[in-house]
Formats: structure tokens, C-alpha cells, sequence
């Protein structure tokens, strides 16, 4: 068997603690079945997208249109030469 040490705030300790004790059991019972749980859980990708939009732990981004592609990106950029690689460099100090 094997130890795992880790760093908790304060107040998620103190609620481990305080659940052990109300379940009668140690903190080390508790959070070894918390964590077997979660990892035993299965989520597809779209619940586990949901649940963290749900929750404020992601953020979504809708772009106004839809990005170019290659052939176009090469169209636009056509005679820009090195003039983005030069200030790169100068930026840098490589000038």
C-alpha cells in the first residue's frame, strides 16, 4: 500500500474532518473512497463539458465566422515577406 501526501485549504480539511467524524470513520477511509469514486465515475465528454460549464470552470468562445483556411491565409499574406521574422528579431535584440 501506498502513502500519498498532498496540500488541502484549510476549509476543505476542515469539512473532511468534520464528515469523518459525523460517519464515524477516518479521514484517510473518507478521502480514500472520494477518491476511488471519482476516478471509478465514468463521464463521456459532453456530461464532463456540461458539468464544468455548469460549475464556472469553463468558458466557451463562439467566434463571429468561421476561421479561414490554409489557401486563403496564403492569399492574404501574399508579399509580407519577413518583415514579421524581423521584428521578431529586433524585438529580441537579434538585430
Amino acid at each position: 500500500m501506498k502513502q500519498l501526501i498532498t496540500r488541502v485549504d484549510d476549509e476543505l480539511h476542515a469539512r473532511l474532518k468534520a464528515r469523518a467524524e459525523a460517519e464515524g470513520r477516518s479521514m484517510n477511509d473518507l478521502v480514500t473512497e472520494v477518491l476511488s469514486d471519482a476516478l471509478n465515475r465514468e463521464e463521456a465528454p459532453e456530461a464532463w463539458k456540461a458539468r464544468l460549464l455548469a460549475e464556472g470552470k469553463l468558458i466557451t468562445f463562439e467566434p463571429e465566422r468561421e476561421p479561414v483556411g490554409l489557401d486563403e491565409l496564403e492569399r492574404r499574406s501574399a508579399g509580407w515577406g519577413t518583415s514579421v521574422s524581423e521584428a521578431l528579431d529586433w524585438s529580441r535584440g537579434e538585430w
